[in-house]
C-alpha cells in the first residue's frame, strides 16, 4: 500500500535519518489539546539504533525539532504492526477479522488496558490512523 506523506512529514523524516541514521517509513503529526508531536514508523529491527544509547538518539531529534517523538517499529504483518503501534501495552494476540468492515481485535493485559488507550484514547487513535494507512485496518478495538 502506497502511503502519501506531505511535504512536513518528508522533511522531519529526512531530517530524522540525518540525527539518527536510521530511515523513517512513516510520520504522523499528532495534535491534542495545542500540543504537537510526532509519530514515527522505523523499519523493523532498527528501533535500538533510532532509539539510541539511553535514548541519546530519540532525545537529539526531538531537541532538533522541539516536539515529542513516539516511535513505532514496522512490521511485515498487521498483527505485529497493530502490536507495535500499542506498545508499551503487553499485547497478548491481535485478531484481523475481515466481514463488513476490516477489524484489528486486541487482547491485552488488564493493567496495560491504560497504556494501550493512552491519555485522551491517543495512542489506539494513533494505532487506528497507523494500522489504516500500512494494512487498511477500518478500526483497532481492545478485547
Amino acid at each position: 500500500m502506497a502511503i502519501t506523506l506531505d511535504d512536513d512529514a518528508r522533511r522531519y523524516l529526512a531530517l530524522f535519518e540525518e540525527v539518527t541514521d536510521v530511515a523513517g517509513q512513516d510520520c504522523l503529526v499528532d495534535e491534542h489539546d495545542g500540543e504537537e508531536r510526532l509519530v514515527l514508523v522505523v523499519a523493523s529491527g532498527r528501533m535500538g539504533d533510532a532509539i539510541g544509547p539511553g535514548g541519546r538518539t530519540v532525545r537529539r531529534f526531538e531537541d532538533r525539532i522541539e516536539a515529542p517523538v513516539r516511535l513505532v517499529e514496522d512490521a511485515n504483518d498487521p498483527e505485529t504492526f497493530v502490536a507495535n503501534a500499542l506498545a508499551p501495552a503487553a499485547v497478548y494476540n491481535v485478531t484481523i477479522s475481515e466481514n463488513d468492515d476490516t477489524v484489528a481485535y486486541v487482547e491485552v493485559a488488564n493493567e496495560d488496558r491504560g497504556v494501550a488507550i493512552g491519555s485522551d484514547g491517543r495512542t489506539i487513535d494513533t494505532a487506528r490512523r497507523l494500522a489504516a494507512r500500512h494494512f487498511d485496518i477500518d478500526d483497532v478495538q481492545l478485547i
